[in-house]
């Protein structure tokens, strides 16, 4: 069984973090994984080809989505669908909220090539 989450207001759970982009786990299952992620002016997630689809929608904010080859500006209301297996990254120029849906949730293998790039500050 997963975790549940309810918040009527999701700017309470906004919390930005001075070294890298936030993550909050607003609930989970064996299927997906539901987050908001947040970043300040200039942060991250580097390009990376995980094994899960993303959905993803910025509540607030802007800066760029990299899909495959292809760089798009994001703002508020911006929605994004990405297959696994599709090289993506997400580079904030102002601060960003989004609400993310990953699925299947990740594993470690996922985020390897994320942490490795953010320990050397590469995107």
């Amino acid at each position: 069984m997963g975790r549940y989450f309810f918040q009527a207001q999701y700017e309470k759970l906004v919390h930005y973090n001075k070294e890298r982009f936030n993550t909050v786990v607003l609930g989970d299952g064996a299927h997906l994984k539901a987050l908001l992620t947040t970043f300040l002016p200039g942060q991250f997630i580097p390009l990376h080809t995980p094994g899960v689809d993303l959905a993803l929608l910025v509540l607030r904010g802007k800066g760029w989505l990299v899909i495959g080859e292809r760089e798009m500006e994001l703002g508020p209301g911006s929605v994004a669908l990405v297959p696994q297996g599709i090289r993506r990254g997400i580079r904030a120029t102002t601060r960003m909220v989004l609400f993310q849906v990953v699925a299947p949730p990740p594993t470690e293998s996922d985020h390897t090539e994320v942490q490795s790039k953010l320990a050397r500050g590469v995107f």
